[in-house]
């Protein structure tokens, strides 16, 4: 077998490993904040109205009743510009 065919194969298994974690996060992304990490902690450089204080030096607690959808905001056509 080939190098190229080698790295084919190794593109296809890897796709493989990816797809169902890319179908989770497509899935969360229906109702959770992309900023929002497992620790319900938010991770974004910019004010939100769901940031909670917290003591100096930790993130900000994510008060958000996840019930957002921001696919829309994420979609793009070819040229760059937002589809909304």
């Amino acid at each position: 077998m080939d190098i190229q065919e080698r790295y084919k194969q190794s593109l296809a298994r890897l796709a493989e490993i990816m797809e169902p974690m890319a179908k989770h996060a497509d899935h969360q992304a229906l109702f959770r904040c992309p900023y929002k990490n497992r620790f319900d902690r938010c991770t974004a450089k910019f004010g939100c109205r769901n940031q909670r204080k917290q003591e100096a030096g930790e993130l900000m607690l994510c008060a958000s009743d996840d019930k957002l959808d921001y696919r829309p905001y994420w979609e793009v056509e070819n040229n760059g510009t937002a589809v909304i």
